[in-house]
């Protein structure tokens, strides 16, 4: 996964970006918040930032209001990098849309568990955003099957937009992810099955016996 890190100063960002790369994560830094906004709204941003809570241009507070404000933005967690450890600060911090703060200096192995929660999460979301997508498509696939749809009244079968006839289970195979078994309903049994099964046992009764023939 590529991780962010916005940090105006170059120790921080150095041993962030040594850091996480030991760790085996792909970085990109930036070193002023109009840099770090660039990189998020950007095709393929970074699915987690570190984010510098004091910086020049554009704080880390201001990126995480804007990037919650952007409409159709994917999965972002948001790690708040700040000196400020006051309870009041990091109630802030959350509520302008950070997902988790880090005090400086901070701790690496503190650093490292927020991280790999934060890489969790937005797996989660991810595979949440594709199920989603996938429920839209079958959605999409049902929607397909209402409305008029012209069915003979002979042979039963439907015609499509094409103006092509074809079976039901022809059509309802192509727009929806169903598959059928064939079976007779009571109703078939006895109207045509039956009767069938009545004129051929007839039919064998009527059979001269070949033995009368040889006397």
């Amino acid at each position: 996964m590529r991780i962010l890190i916005a940090e105006d100063d170059a120790v921080s960002r150095r041993v962030l970006e040594a850091t996480l790369v030991k760790w085996g994560f792909e970085v990109t830094t930036t070193t002023n918040g109009t840099e770090a906004w660039q990189v998020l709204v950007a095709e393929g941003a970074p699915k987690l930032a570190i984010l510098d809570w004091m910086m020049p241009e554009i704080d880390g507070l201001e990126i995480c209001r804007r990037i919650r404000q952007r409409p159709g933005a994917g999965p972002l967690h948001i790690i708040l990098l700040t000196a400020r450890g006051r309870k009041e600060d990091v109630i802030a911090g959350l509520q302008a849309g950070a997902d988790d703060y880090v005090t400086k200096p901070f701790d690496h192995e503190e650093l490292r568990a927020r991280v790999q929660v934060g890489v969790r999460l937005v797996e989660l979301q991810s595979m949440l955003a594709d199920r989603v997508v996938e429920l839209e498509e079958a959605i999409a696939r049902v929607r397909q099957l209402r409305g008029l749809l012209p069915i003979c009244s002979y042979c039963k079968k439907v015609r499509d937009d094409k103006n092509y006839w074809q079976q039901v289970e022809q059509y309802v195979s192509t727009h929806a992810d169903v598959k059928f078994s064939h079976g007779i309903c009571p109703d078939c049994y006895r109207e045509v099955v039956e009767p069938q099964l009545d004129a051929a046992q007839r039919a064998g009764d009527a059979e001269p016996d070949p033995r009368k023939k040889l006397g």
